[in-house]
């Protein structure tokens, strides 16, 4: 169905209110939805071309200025022409949960608080709390709470996922 020319644009949608993006017509929000998805999926792909590219670029730069600074990760700025090029390289910190588990109990053992030293959290996949026994589940209810995630819609013709 053809729509008229002053029919919003993807463009547009920044400047439009969400009541009145609301009211289009149901084929023209799929064909922008369809079109914000093909652009996000466009757009990410060339920041990772981009991305890419600067990492060729300054990647050998950066690490050398960062062993001249004496540091193994943590924002450098060196110059390139007019330019300040900032290199991050973030810290990634993993740890053994056996071994801090170990700690946790050595610490407890000597008669010290363990929460002084490490941050304690308890998870319980979602997968595995479906699976116990009712017994079981029913003890740990007083402790879950669920909380609703983010609504996604999606238009999809009728008779298929195109």
């Amino acid at each position: 169905m053809p729509f008229p020319a002053n029919t919003p644009t993807v463009d547009d949608l920044p400047s439009l209110g969400l009541q009145d993006i609301a009211q289009l017509p149901v084929e023209l929000l799929a064909i922008l939805q369809r079109e914000v998805d093909e652009r996000l999926k466009r757009d990410k792909a060339a920041k990772a071309r981009l991305d890419g590219a600067l990492t060729v670029r300054y990647a050998t730069r950066a690490a050398e200025e960062r062993q001249a600074a004496g540091k193994d990760t943590g924002t450098i700025r060196f110059d390139d022409g007019d330019f300040s090029v900032v290199a991050d390289l973030p810290k990634r910190v993993d740890w053994d949960q056996d071994r801090l588990a170990a700690m946790v109990e050595r610490i407890r053992a000597a008669g010290d608080d363990p929460a002084q030293y490490v941050d304690i959290a308890f998870k319980v996949p979602e997968r595995k709390y479906a699976a116990w026994p009712d017994a079981i589940r029913a003890g740990f209810e007083p402790a879950r709470t669920v909380r609703p995630g983010t609504l996604k819609i999606e238009i999809v013709p009728q008779g298929g996922d195109q």
